[in-house]
């Protein structure tokens, strides 16, 4: 019998999904939006058609007035405030909510960021460090966008390397303000915002963050970047010439600055994931579109194989994308469900909570920014030479895509957060990674074994995801046990670890999906019926993916072992990898058939 879904409640260790095989009901998927997301999510929807859309070259041109405007009518609908405490004056939803937002709003690049800065970024740390007094002061008129938010924290030497900032800050002889100096570089919003969280050294060795208002004294801003891309959002640097800033200003504890930036970043990086797959959906309507209409060889382009291959893949990894952000910020929920808002240790066990997750926010970040750069470089290929003029669509989307792969942390700093974060936790027993690379080791050469084998729902899809992980628990093994703790130097070795870790959890997070979808229809027929796209999509994403893994897990064993060694562990390599290959073609006329009759991202 079809088991019904289910929101998921049991809170899960992140990065366990590396270790662990996950039950359908233990993942939370687009299908499970409450009644209140999916209107909230519509309520978002129209509010880009109707509102930010119709003024994209107005800010295009860099008319502020206009994101401004539109940010106070965001605020009005409660899409900015929908983290702020109630008390506060937001609406105090769920993180799955402010994804849901995230996903609707990117319709328009520009604005998507100008609106993620001020919601996101410019906000939280208000909410998550701020005193009360802070709180009372600042949340309610952001919440209603009546101020604008930012976040300075990169400067010209430092942006990823945000430790090394030479910004400082000195407390005035009268002990009331904080006297600070320095530079900050592509601070988003920062041509109109009102009130900037910037992060600075008190005497120089001291990383914290204060918050600096725009009209105190000694605060400047720098001329308006001429961006490739987002020329819709501002993007300047601020320049702090003594600025004054008042010691209650200082935001959390002194010297505990990064505490705040990483934990932000980790939010950031989740909702950068929703947008991007937004502006994909966008990006693959246009691409439909386009191919519907356009002639080539007396019939449309969109009959032609290679350009339904394309369609299909973007349609395939726009299920994925939102798949994995939804998974990921629905556990971020439960552990922040957890917390008790009361207690003492509130602000502690928020950040610990949202850290849990760390991991798997900086996936989503690296592999949705990479997925928009797949999926508008495709449109624009699919639109040929009209795809590289101004007029249409795909020659913004493709301009706008590419800063995705750069900020809230490069993709290549992403990387070594993902492996050197799971390399910490297995070093201090918070994930028992050692304890499961010791067991395979001794099982794979021990000589062949049986197969695991699944029963069920797309068994042969979880095998494969089961052989994926064995890859990447045998491939950081003998990396480990050549460098141990020197592999932190390793980074090429660090980034194909993460390059395996990151298609591990897409696969898993993809099966899940389609077989929660699968086993929830009220007869198996109908259940096979609705689940036939998305089994498609990750039966096709799954080829790619486990050729990355292989191709990763490879690279490694060259690094770290020659002679005999090499020629054993490639051989153990090749029966890990051993499987029958899913027949992709089909597969891909069929989701492209059902994409191009809807002119859209389907899975109905």
């Amino acid at each position: 019998m079809a088991t019904t879904t289910a929101v998921p409640t049991t809170r899960i260790t992140g990065g366990s999904f590396l270790l662990e095989e996950r039950r359908t009901e233990e993942v939370f998927t687009p299908e499970d939006f409450t009644e209140q997301q999916r209107m909230i999510g519509q309520t978002t929807e129209e509010f880009a058609i109707n509102e930010i859309l119709p003024n994209v070259e107005k800010m295009e041109h860099k008319d502020f007035s206009v994101s401004r405007d539109l940010l106070k009518k965001a605020g009005d609908l409660g899409l900015s405030g929908v983290e702020i405490p109630e008390a506060y004056g937001g609406l105090e939803m769920d993180k799955v909510t402010a994804a849901v937002i995230a996903d609707h709003i990117a319709k328009y690049a520009g604005f998507g960021t100008t609106w993620g800065a001020h919601s996101g970024i410019g906000l939280l740390p208000i909410v998550y460090f701020g005193t009360e007094e802070q709180k009372k002061k600042y949340l309610p008129r952001l919440a209603a966008g009546e101020i604008v938010g930012a976040y300075a924290l990169s400067e010209a030497s430092s942006g990823s390397d945000a430790m090394n900032c030479r910004a400082r800050a000195a407390l005035s002889p009268d002990g009331k303000h904080y006297i600070l100096n320095g530079e900050k570089m592509w601070i988003t919003n920062a041509g109109f915002a009102d009130l900037f969280t910037v992060f600075a050294k008190i005497d120089g060795e001291k990383f914290s963050a204060f918050l600096v208002e725009r009209t105190f004294p000694g605060f400047s801003i720098g001329g308006e970047e001429h961006k490739m891309g987002i020329r819709g959002s501002s993007t300047c640097p601020i320049i702090l010439n003594d600025c004054k800033v008042p010691v209650e200003n200082l935001l959390g504890e002194i010297g505990k600055g990064h505490t705040i930036a990483f934990n932000i970043l980790n939010i950031g990086r989740f909702k950068l994931g929703a947008m991007c797959v937004g502006g994909g959906r966008v990006s693959l309507e246009h691409a439909v579109a386009y191919a519907k209409q356009r002639k080539a060889f007396n019939k449309v382009i969109a009959d032609f194989g290679l350009v339904r291959e394309k369609i299909a893949n973007m349609a395939t990894l726009l299920y994925v994308g939102e798949s994995l952000v939804y998974r990921t910020v629905a556990m971020m929920d439960v552990a922040l469900g957890e917390v008790d808002k009361f207690s003492l240790d509130a602000a502690r066990d928020t950040r610990k909570a949202i850290e849990e997750y760390a991991v798997e926010c900086s996936i989503i970040k690296v592999w949705a920014s990479e997925m928009i750069d797949y999926v508008v470089d495709e449109s624009l290929q699919i639109y040929g030479g009209y795809g590289f003029v101004e007029e249409y669509p795909a020659e913004r989307a493709y301009r706008d895509a590419r800063i995705n792969r750069i900020f809230e942390g490069t993709n290549e700093i992403n990387r070594l957060i993902i492996t050197g974060f799971l390399l910490k936790r297995a070093m201090t027993g918070q994930l028992p990674l050692k304890a499961a690379i010791k067991k395979l080791m001794e099982e794979v050469l021990s000589g062949p074994s049986a197969s695991e084998e699944f029963e069920g729902a797309l068994a042969d899809e979880r095998k494969l995801v089961a052989q994926a992980k064995k890859l990447g628990l045998f491939a950081a093994g003998a990396a480990t046990q050549k460098y141990m703790q020197a592999i932190q130097d390793q980074q090429e070795i660090m980034g194909a670890i993460a390059d395996m870790t990151i298609e591990t959890y897409a696969m898993e997070t993809a099966v899940l999906r389609a077989q929660k979808i699968a086993e929830s229809g009220s007869s198996s027929s109908k259940s096979e019926a609705a689940a036939a796209l998305p089994i498609a999509m990750t039966r096709v994403y799954l080829t790619q993916a486990f050729e990355k893994v292989e191709s990763a897990a490879r690279k490694v064993i060259a690094a770290v072992a020659e002679g005999d060694m090499l020629r054993t562990q490639l051989a153990i390599l090749r029966r890990l990898s051993k499987h029958e290959p899913f027949n992709t073609i089909e597969l891909r006329q069929l989701i492209a058939q059902r994409v191009i009759e809807r002119g859209k991202y389907t899975l109905a």
